[in-house]
C-alpha cells in the first residue's frame, strides 16, 4: 500500500480499478490526434494505450487533524449503470479500504469533488434491498450547485454526452439522496470551505456546475485533489481540450488553467482522480505555457 505524508497530512491512494475506458477521439474530442501520437512514447502505456484512454479510478484516504477523509468514493458495487465497467460491480473496494486500515465506521469526513457516477459510487451500499450510507459517522460534503443541478427534482437539464438522463437520475437516488435523507449531507457553498487548518475547499467549475478543488497546505507542502478538472496529462500541456463528459467545456478549460496556474506558482503536487502510473504531478509554467515539471516518487 502505497503511503505519502504532506505536512501533518498522511496520503493513501486506493486504485478501484485500471483500464481500457473509451477511445481517446470520442473521450476528448478536440483534441487533435496528432497530439495524442506526438507525445505516444510517454503516454503508453499509463495514460493511453491502442487509441483507448487508459482510466484509474481512485480514491484517496487523508489522515488530518485526527480525522479519517475520503476524496470521493469511485465506483461502488451492485449499481445498473449504463457503462459496462460501472454497472453492477461486485470489486473489492471495502477490503482495500480495510488494508489501509481504515473501516467505514472509522470515516469522518467525506469529500465529492462533484457528483458524477464514478465519484460518488460508494457514498452508499446496499443492505436488504435498500441503498444506505456506506460510511454511517461521517459527514459527507457536497457542492449544493451540483446537488441541485442533479437532483431529478431540482430543474437541472444535464447536458454531457456521456451519460443517459437515466443514468444520471439514478445515481443521485442510489448514491446521494440516501446520505441527504439520512441527515449526513452537508450542502456548502460560497467561494471555499475550510474543513480544518490544512484542508480547504474551493469550487472549480465547468465539468459539472459544483466541481471543487481540495486544497492541502501544511507545514511547507502544498497540493490540490482536482477530481476531473483534470484527466489526462495532455491536458497540462493542452489546458483548452476537454472532454465531452463535461457540463459547460469553456469553463471548465478556463477553471483548468487557473488550477494549473496555481499549481505552478505555488509548487503544489497535483493530484486528478483518473490519472494511471504515479497519479501525481509537480507543474511548471513559463510564458503562459505549462509543462509537467516532475511526477510524483
Amino acid at each position: 500500500m502505497q503511503r505519502f505524508v504532506l505536512g501533518d497530512v498522511e496520503v493513501f491512494p486506493i486504485a478501484e480499478w485500471r483500464g481500457a475506458f473509451a477511445p481517446v477521439d470520442v473521450l476528448f474530442p478536440t483534441m487533435p490526434g496528432e497530439l495524442w501520437r506526438e507525445h505516444e512514447s510517454w503516454l503508453a502505456p499509463d495514460f493511453v494505450r491502442d487509441g483507448d484512454y487508459q482510466a484509474t479510478f481512485r480514491v484517496w484516504v487523508l489522515r488530518s487533524a485526527g480525522r479519517t477523509v475520503l476524496v470521493d468514493t469511485g465506483l461502488g458495487n451492485d449499481k445498473p449503470r449504463d457503462a459496462e465497467v460501472l454497472d453492477r460491480r461486485d470489486g473489492d473496494f471495502l477490503t482495500r479500504l480495510a488494508a489501509a486500515g481504515v473501516r467505514p465506521s472509522d470515516v469522518d469526513l467525506v469529500v465529492n469533488t462533484h457528483l458524477h457516477a464514478d465519484h460518488v459510487g460508494w457514498n452508499t451500499r446496499l443492505a436488504d434491498g435498500d441503498w444506505i450510507p456506506t460510511f454511517p459517522r461521517a459527514r459527507y460534503l457536497i457542492s449544493k450547485a451540483d446537488y441541485d443541478y442533479w437532483n431529478p427534482d431540482g430543474g437541472g437539464t444535464p447536458k454531457s454526452t456521456f451519460a443517459s438522463p437515466s443514468d444520471i437520475r439514478a445515481s443521485f437516488i442510489d448514491s446521494v439522496l440516501p446520505v441527504h435523507q439520512a441527515g449526513q449531507a452537508v450542502l456548502w457553498e460560497g467561494d471555499s470551505y475550510r474543513i480544518d487548518a490544512d484542508l480547504s475547499l474551493e469550487p472549480a467549475p465547468g465539468h459539472t456546475p459544483g466541481s471543487a478543488v481540495l486544497r492541502l497546505e501544511s507545514g511547507t507542502d502544498r497540493a490540490l485533489f482536482v477530481g476531473d478538472v483534470v484527466h489526462t496529462p495532455l491536458q497540462i500541456l493542452q489546458p483548452d481540450h476537454d472532454t465531452c463528459l463535461s457540463e459547460d467545456q469553456a469553463e471548465a478549460a478556463r477553471s483548468r488553467r487557473r488550477v494549473l496556474a496555481e499549481a505552478a506558482a505555488t509548487n503544489s503536487l497535483l493530484v486528478p482522480a483518473h490519472l494511471g502510473g504515479a497519479a501525481a504531478v509537480e507543474v511548471a509554467r513559463s510564458n503562459g505555457n505549462f509543462s509537467i515539471k516532475r511526477w510524483a516518487a
